[in-house]
């Protein structure tokens, strides 16, 4: 069988040539070049090399291994990789939580990814509040999860977990077509102050987030409606029944005739 590190000297010295040039290319002595290549000749029972003045030249033998030895040599690459991929390929259960609109967003597509780079590997999405997905967390039921900062959720410090902030989901306020708020150029929260809200249940993240930012901007917001989807939420402000805040992860609910202005000021939840 060929050793196909004697194929690699015969490549170099086809590249270089001169046994001199090939042996400081791959750090060896030119009588190991040599050695290698006459053992090549051996194995393979045709002449390679032929003495040309002070030097040596490729037989036609030579030329015609020096054709299969790329194809040798790419094949070769590509079964070490494959083989590299198989002992790093990922088996086992991925258990991912979220909040809803990092659920819609993120973890939808990353499951997506993941699957197709490691068909091995299961995921299972769940998707729950910021709070109980700590409790998960801490239950054992989930590795991974994506929350809201906020009220009744563990500071980033905190020892038991290992927290990394991942991006900043800016909230919009929502508002029905024609609204005195449809602004383009945006409006600030105090401006809202007087207007009816809509809201994802008080015991949602995101109420939370709403509560103290208009806390923060001095009003307590009059809470109209309640309701578990975004598209419901949709459909109230749509009819003019009063306006709430949306994560810009959430796409615009339609075919409702509402529009997303961009909140400016402090605070911006």
């Amino acid at each position: 069988m060929v050793d196909l590190r004697r194929l690699r000297v015969l490549r170099a010295l086809a590249e270089h040539g001169t046994v001199t040039e090939t042996a400081a290319a791959l750090h060896l002595t030119p009588s190991a070049v040599s050695q290698q290549l006459r053992q090549l000749a051996r194995e393979l029972g045709v002449e390679l090399l032929r003495p040309e003045g002070r030097g040596v030249r490729l037989t036609p033998a030579a030329r015609i291994l020096l054709r299969h030895a790329e194809t040798l040599h790419t094949q070769w690459e590509a079964a070490r990789a494959e083989l590299a991929a198989e002992g790093r390929e990922i088996t086992g259960t991925l258990r991912l939580c979220g909040v809803s609109s990092a659920v819609a967003a993120l973890a939808a597509p990353a499951v997506t990814a993941l699957r197709a780079a490691h068909p091995g590997l299961t995921a299972q999405v769940r998707e729950e509040e910021s709070g109980d997905c700590f409790r998960l967390l801490l239950a054992g039921e989930t590795d991974l999860a994506l929350v809201l900062p906020g009220p009744g959720v563990p500071p980033v410090p905190d020892p038991r977990f290992e927290q990394f902030p991942l991006l900043d989901d800016r909230q919009d306020l929502l508002v029905p077509e024609g609204h005195r708020l449809a602004r383009p150029g945006g409006v600030t929260l105090a401006e809202a102050a007087a207007e009816p809200w809509i809201v994802k249940r008080r015991d949602n993240d995101t109420f939370g987030l709403l509560a103290a930012a208009c806390a923060a901007a001095g009003f307590t917001p009059r809470v109209a409606h309640e309701a578990k989807e975004w598209f419901a939420v949709s459909a109230l402000v749509a009819e003019g029944l009063g306006v709430c805040l949306l994560p810009r992860l959430v796409p615009l609910p339609s075919p409702h005739a509402v529009v997303r202005v961009p909140l400016t000021g402090e605070p911006v939840p």
